[in-house]
């Protein structure tokens, strides 16, 4: 299995980002239109964030050190993870989810350099996939950095990442609006 389409999203995000928001200042970067909403700022910092916890994960794969949780030998609930958080990361579902404290993004204002920060991840993230890429389609299953009993597979992991980024760009695309 190669990797090509997961890079291949990376990079459009990336795009997107980029073609939307490099001509924002810091304060429109750090704009909110009310205390619960994240800026676009931390809507990027978010993704840095979520994205970078899975490089423990896979330098695990990469160094053979990666060991199945036990639950996820239990195929159905290793599908039924995956597919409930696939689902929950989709851009058009617009219901709000809480994320976890550990994928908290900055509470202070972010840096004007946010975008080139995240442009620089995005490679780090395609070059973590393509070292991976010989555990893909090999049915390796992996918990979720913030969870070790939430598992799904190494494929939906990246399908979640690639469509969580996207379900982002919407958020801050949104705010951007709002700021008109």
């Amino acid at each position: 299995m190669t990797p090509e389409k997961w890079t291949k999203s990376i990079d459009e995000s990336t795009k997107a980002f980029l073609d939307a928001f490099s001509g924002l200042t810091a304060e429109q970067l750090n704009w909110k239109p009310d205390p619960n909403t994240w800026s676009i700022g931390q809507n990027i910092h978010h993704l840095i964030v979520i994205n970078s916890t899975y490089y423990p994960t896979f330098e695990a794969l990469k160094s053979g050190q990666h060991k199945t949780p036990f639950i996820g030998k239990i195929g159905f609930i290793t599908n039924f993870f995956g597919n409930f958080i696939l689902k929950s990361v989709q851009p058009e579902y617009e219901r709000k989810t809480r994320t976890l404290p550990i994928w908290e993004p900055s509470k202070s204002d972010i840096d004007a350099n946010i975008l080139e920060q995240f442009k620089q991840h995005q490679e780090g993230l395609k070059k973590w996939i393509s070292e991976i890429q010989p555990m893909l389609g090999k049915g390796v299953v992996i918990s979720s950095p913030a969870n070790k009993n939430i598992v799904y597979k190494l494929e939906t992991a990246l399908d979640i990442i690639t469509t969580h980024e996207k379900r982002h760009f919407e958020q801050a695309r949104r705010i951007l609006v709002l700021q008109s």
